[in-house]
């Protein structure tokens, strides 16, 4: 097995069933070898990348694990429910769930930088882990689900919430059994550990986030504005086929405003930008052709349902230019 940060130049794409069950047998093995009896505390957002890694951890050392959710407050609308719904009655996971909606968002009050950002909210997370590690014994290990990707995005540019600076007694040992997957190689290995479709092809989600797409300073109104807008699109794309084309779909409220006219008034509101790209392994990206009559649709869902929104745009920059997300 490999433990570094490096994929090997000749590791097999897993592409089929025979090779994640393969992948699965040797993680499997790796992690029973790496844990021993020792319990695991696992970050479980319910996309795939966690989910995946959960279900690995279930079968290797069952209920050794402890999965925290942690609701940070920047979730998409519905989800802290759908997590507890599916992991905790479903597959009857030890889910323990915090609410920290508000020490989040004080924490991030008036913060304006990208990474500054970034760097809060891994920070609260390493603070919410220990609080939780405290009230259980024998925590020896912290879970993540990192990606490939997120290595070769790594950097100076982009943090993610595997941060350092625990103290001497919660010193973890990260364990990080995807970490030389990209996005489509996790999904065909939770399709072959029996993670139910809704799951496994859930679209990525970043570990800040609703945070990065809020841009600028958040602001629990435009927040709102954001979840609302980003439930509205998801919907409208599930109902017209979208969903299972387009491989991650999302909107963006940036921190200005523009004039407008509503209800035969003057209006001072936030744009609401889509974004909706295709990739194999997150490394460049290709915007989907949406049908304009069905963005005309959203279009008027939004500005009609979402307060605080006037104008809807629709961003066609490919990665490269710009990014997946917007910060």
């Amino acid at each position: 097995m490999n433990t570094g940060n490096t994929r090997p130049a000749d590791m097999q794409r897993i592409e089929t069933p025979e090779l994640a069950q393969k992948f699965i047998e040797q993680q499997i093995a790796a992690l029973r070898e790496q844990i021993g009896d020792k319990k695991v505390l696992l970050a479980l957002s319910g996309g795939v990348d966690s989910s995946v890694v959960a279900a690995l951890l279930i079968k290797a050392v069952g209920k050794q694990l402890v999965s925290v959710h942690v609701n940070h407050g920047l979730l998409r609308k519905g989800e802290p429910e759908e997590v507890i719904r599916v992991f905790r009655d479903e597959l009857g996971a030890n889910l323990v769930y915090v609410d920290a909606t508000d020490r989040f968002l004080d924490k991030l009050a008036g913060v304006a930088d990208p990474e500054q950002k970034r760097k809060i909210i891994g920070a609260e997370f390493i603070r919410v882990f220990e609080e939780e590690a405290r009230k259980l014994e024998g925590i020896s290990f912290l879970a993540q689900g990192t990606i490939y990707p997120d290595i070769l995005e790594s950097g100076p540019v982009k943090s993610h919430h595997n941060v350092g600076g625990l103290p001497e007694d919660l010193q973890f040992e990260l364990v990080e059994p995807i970490k030389l997957l990209f996005k489509d190689e996790v999904r065909v290995v939770g399709k072959e550990l029996g993670l139910p479709d809704n799951m496994v092809f859930r679209q990525p989600f970043p570990g800040p986030g609703l945070g990065v797409r809020c841009t600028g300073a958040i602001t629990r109104d435009r927040l709102e504005a954001l979840r609302e807008s980003d439930a509205i699109l998801r919907e409208e794309f599930a109902k017209n086929g979208l969903a299972g084309k387009v491989w991650q779909y999302f909107t963006v409220v940036p921190d200005y405003k523009s004039t407008g006219v509503k209800d035969n008034k003057r209006s001072w509101d936030w744009p609401v930008i889509i974004r909706a790209v295709n990739t194999k392994d997150a490394m460049s990206a290709t915007i989907e052709e949406i049908p304009y009559e069905i963005l005309h649709h959203i279009t008027k869902r939004i500005v009609t349902e979402v307060p605080g929104v006037n104008r809807v745009l629709y961003d066609l920059t490919p990665k490269p230019t710009g990014t997946i997300e917007w910060e």
